[in-house]
């Protein structure tokens, strides 16, 4: 005998709650998040498609562009490389260390951009651990590329291995000891065994470590001495050009970070979903 389920009817103090709760989430996103996004392409366009593609295709800009796209072009693979090993590391192996090394993956998180910054003028600066000998052999790493590309891995490193973490203890280490048994070597039991099974993870990791690489500012401007068509990088070149009144310019230029982050969140959603499946 089938035994029907009787609905309990929602009281009106459930449903007033309910649609306060999402009317307060929505008035929340507006004004915080839609509203700055729609403020930074109406300004960059206030004077017309010609002033914005001006301010873009400006000599510093396209060197900040230049300088942002090196720096996340170096540091994203270095740090995915790193994410993927230390991953494989933490997830795989018992071994003395191991939550030290788990401990150190978060020290990017825990530190402030800016004392990360000055944590390399410390070592590296010309009164720094090793600034002597650098400069004794014409070695240039602070107000120059070499110093914005070490911020820019130092605070990024977590990214690719917070993200494969999870993924790969969820995992099990199963169907790796399957391939070894049945005579695969390391090598062909990461790339037929585990990438098919982290590929998502590691795209999602990516996505992510490349976005914080491009938009990162505080650490990059301790290093980088603010030198225009050398050592600025987007962010950088918006705070010049706001601080110089140009308006037009800054946010023709933040624009494109926010067309990437845009897009970032548009591809998370996609690898969210494949995840997932």
């Amino acid at each position: 005998m089938e035994q029907t389920r009787k609905r309990v009817p929602e009281n009106s103090g459930s449903i007033v709650t309910r649609w306060f709760l999402i009317a307060s989430a929505l008035l929340f996103l507006a004004l915080f998040l839609v509203t700055p996004l729609l403020v930074v392409f109406v300004e960059a366009l206030d004077k017309g498609w010609d002033a914005y593609w001006t301010a873009i295709r400006e000599p510093d800009a396209l060197s900040a562009i230049y300088l942002s796209l090196t720096a996340a072009v170096i540091a994203v693979p270095i740090n995915t490389v790193f994410g993927i090993a230390a991953a494989w590391s933490l997830t795989k192996f018992e071994f003395r260390g191991r939550n030290v090394l788990i401990t150190l993956l978060d020290l990017p998180f825990a530190v402030s951009p800016v004392i990360s910054g000055l944590i390399f003028v410390l070592m590296f600066g010309a009164q720094g651990w090793l600034g002597p000998w650098l400069a004794d052999h014409d070695i240039h790493i602070i107000f120059a590329v070499p110093g914005i590309i070490l911020t820019t891995m130092f605070v990024t490193v977590p990214f690719v291995a917070r993200e494969l973490i999870p993924h790969m203890q969820a995992q099990g280490r199963e169907e790796e000891e399957a391939a070894l048994v049945l005579g695969a070597n390391g090598m062909q039991t990461f790339f037929r065994v585990t990438l098919p099974n982290i590929k998502w993870s590691l795209m999602y990791g990516v996505i992510l470590c490349t976005a914080r690489a491009m938009g990162e500012f505080g650490a990059v401007a301790v290093v980088s001495g603010h030198i225009r068509g050398e050592t600025n990088t987007i962010p950088l070149h918006v705070e010049i050009l706001y601080n110089e009144y140009n308006f037009v310019g800054a946010f023709a230029v933040a624009s494109l970070l926010t067309l990437l982050a845009l897009a970032t969140l548009a591809i998370k959603k996609i690898v969210e979903w494949k995840i997932s499946e």
